[in-house]
């Protein structure tokens, strides 16, 4: 565990942080985290009785070690989670000045029966929609929806947006195994673009995890790998054809996907069952999509960069696990040949064009901080 991401104290990566922020704010707008989650305790409450609980991959396949460290992580993490003071202090140590709060990955619930679910995710939508209004300069939010149930989930969608003000929704990269693609989800995506918000896909565990049980095997790989698989199967099963104003983010950098997309190309000008529902070379809808940069590594976060180009990076921290980038300005530091708008862009313009968030938004959140306003 990254013990000094858990510190909210001053400290030397502090003062880094507070120079490097200071040189993002030059460089115009707010520096907004686009992952990063919360915890809304009330909706666990209402899913007690379900005795389908705990069927979640990342619980389901991990071993001694990996639940006793899981536990322990919980326990330090729990406040961050849910205190909104914790989690501005720790916003202004790490540089950060406007958080897209979405649920905690644990809180997607789809193993729920279906009103059960919808309950559940009201009540998560709701104390997200509560956090925002504590502090509006500082925070924007992600809802979650019942996608075990795609008719409720698009009322929920609806809901998320045009009541509670959220900026789109964060879903898992699966349905209880079940791919993002089939049919009986095209509503859900469908509505999405028609509301012009984001879908935030962050994954939870790998599906059939059977062989990463061992040393976090389940997140490291699993999360990744499952994101592969999802947004393979948006691009060759014509999601992404038929909806080409979906704004689609993934998470942890886009999973593995976007290092080896060659193979995809490839296949699909050698293989005719690799072009049964797209004609363009998959690379072309991969490229229409967001990656954030919780990838832990300047030379990674460079070739996204450099392959996918600047304006489809975000910044991200999944905050407030210990798999979270610990100093994400630092790491944006650290890549090199960026110019000034490639870089504010990364830092926040892209969030904010994605978000749908407006001058005024990001004038508060640097008058709120003490911040220069370009």
């Amino acid at each position: 565990m990254n013990d000094s991401l858990f510190r909210c104290g001053a400290s030397p990566a502090a003062d880094r942080n507070d120079s490097l922020t200071a040189k993002a704010r030059r460089s115009n707008g707010p520096v907004i985290d686009l992952h990063c989650h919360v915890h809304i305790h009330a909706a666990d409450k209402l899913l007690e009785s379900s005795v389908a609980a705990r069927a979640e991959p990342m619980l389901t396949f991990a071993n001694v070690a990996t639940r006793e460290t899981n536990k322990a992580q919980m326990q330090t993490v729990n406040a961050k989670l849910t205190s909104v003071p914790e989690r501005l202090a720790d916003m202004d140590r790490l540089g950060i000045d406007v958080q897209t709060l979405s649920p905690s990955p644990f809180q997607f619930c789809y193993w729920a029966p279906p009103e059960q679910g919808m309950a559940a995710a009201r009540c998560v939508n709701d104390g997200i929609a509560s956090m925002v209004a504590s502090a509006p300069e500082r925070f924007v939010g992600l809802g979650t929806v019942p996608m075990q149930a795609p008719e409720l989930a698009v009322t929920e969608l609806e809901r998320v947006v045009r009541e509670l003000g959220l900026r789109g929704v964060e879903i898992a990269t699966n349905v209880q195994g079940e791919e993002l693609s089939h049919q009986r989800f095209r509503p859900v995506f469908a509505k999405a673009e028609e509301l012009g918000v984001l879908v935030f896909l962050h994954p939870n565990g790998f599906s059939d995890g059977r062989r990463l049980a061992d040393h976090y095997f389940i997140n490291i790989i699993g999360n990744p790998l499952d994101a592969t698989i999802a947004v393979s199967h948006l691009i060759f099963d014509g999601v992404l054809d038929a909806l080409p104003g979906l704004k689609l983010c993934v998470a942890h950098g886009g999973g593995f996907l976007p290092a080896y997309a060659g193979r995809m190309d490839h296949a699909h000008a050698a293989r005719p069952d690799c072009r049964r529902c797209i004609q363009q070379n998959p690379t072309s809808y991969l490229r229409r999509l967001f990656f954030d940069t919780v990838v832990f590594s300047a030379v990674q976060l460079e070739y996204l960069i450099r392959e996918y180009g600047a304006d489809r990076i975000v910044l991200g921290t999944d905050y407030p696990y210990d798999m979270a980038e610990a100093d994400p300005l630092g790491l944006m530091s650290r890549v090199t040949n960026l110019s000034e708008s490639e870089k504010s862009a990364i830092l926040g313009g892209n969030a904010a064009r994605l978000l749908g968030l407006g001058a005024d938004h990001a004038s508060a959140a640097l008058r709120f901080k003490g911040g220069v306003v370009p």
